[in-house]
């Protein structure tokens, strides 16, 4: 009666295992290939509960989503003979299971090592035809695009479409970049001495215009002022002369006391004239010239 219930306990543990080995799930984030002893025997893209045959059959499962993958800088030649220390990336998706697993393998290093090898011909092969400017400018997406179909195109064997390749960063080696840096310095500073040349050269003439145009307002005013001058004179002989004309006792003897005025106003002053001198007679009660 003992064996009888051990049998039926281990056929039962057996069924439980055989059920629980019999059925797995594929989400939909995934897909599975089914393999007989390392046999591919069929590829499930569905998601949902699916069946293969216990300890016979196992289930390999595949990410369907956009995979990235980062290649290791590599230093590039290009057309122009300059080298560049490329930084790029890759996104792809695997869309054949089956021939994946037949390439490369259930796991992704396979993938990665092959992808990294194919990316690195691409970028020399391609970069090597172009120029640094080509690189920095905008034609750097028809460079991009080229690169993805050419990765592409060889990563098709494999069961994998590559969906994006990128250059991330781009950089010079280390004593290129020095060479530059010189180079841009050295540039600048010729720039900055011809700026200083030319504020020199225009400070000068602006120097030289305001000089010329203080020499001629100088003259100008210089002019005015003796034609001023001699108006003011012609006017002052014109009035002294009308006085004249209307008195010319009393302008007399006005010019006599402003000659006395000026001749004394030094208390030093010393005169040696004879008595009957006319410069005295306003002095000896004489009556001047002109009466």
């Amino acid at each position: 009666m003992n064996r009888v219930l051990w049998a039926i306990a281990a056929v039962g543990v057996f069924i439980l295992i055989a059920i629980q080995f019999s059925f797995f799930t594929v989400s939909q984030t995934d897909m599975a290939l089914i393999t007989s002893f390392g046999d591919p025997q069929r590829v499930i893209l569905e998601p949902g509960l699916h069946a293969k045959l216990p300890l016979v059959q196992t289930a390999i499962f595949f990410d369907r989503r956009l995979l990235d993958y980062e290649s290791p800088p590599e230093e590039v030649i290009l057309g122009d003979q300059r080298r560049l220390i490329v930084d790029s990336f890759t996104r792809y998706r695997i869309t054949d299971p089956l021939r994946y697993y037949q390439a490369v393998g259930p796991t992704e290093e396979g993938i990665r090592a092959r992808l990294n090898s194919v990316v690195t011909s691409s970028l020399r092969r391609v970069l090597g035809s172009e120029t640094l400017l080509d690189v920095l400018s905008a034609q750097r997406e028809r460079i991009m695009a080229e690169i993805r179909k050419q990765v592409n195109g060889e990563m098709s064997g494999f069961g994998v479409t590559v969906v994006d390749v990128r250059i991330r960063r781009a950089d010079l080696p280390e004593e290129n970049t020095e060479a530059i840096l010189q180079r841009m310095q050295a540039e600048r500073s010729r720039v900055a001495r011809q700026a200083r040349a030319e504020g020199a050269e225009a400070s000068a003439k602006i120097k030289a215009d305001a000089d010329r145009q203080r020499t001629v307002i100088l003259a100008d005013a210089h002019a005015g002022a003796e034609r001023l001058r001699g108006e003011g004179e012609a006017q002052a002989i014109a009035i002294y002369a009308n006085a004249f004309q209307r008195d010319p006792q009393f302008f007399a003897t006005w010019r006599t006391l402003q000659a006395y005025k000026e001749a004394f106003s030094n208390n030093r002053s010393k005169l040696v004239l004879s008595p009957d001198n006319d410069f005295l007679r306003l002095m000896q009660g004489t009556a001047p010239p002109g009466k």
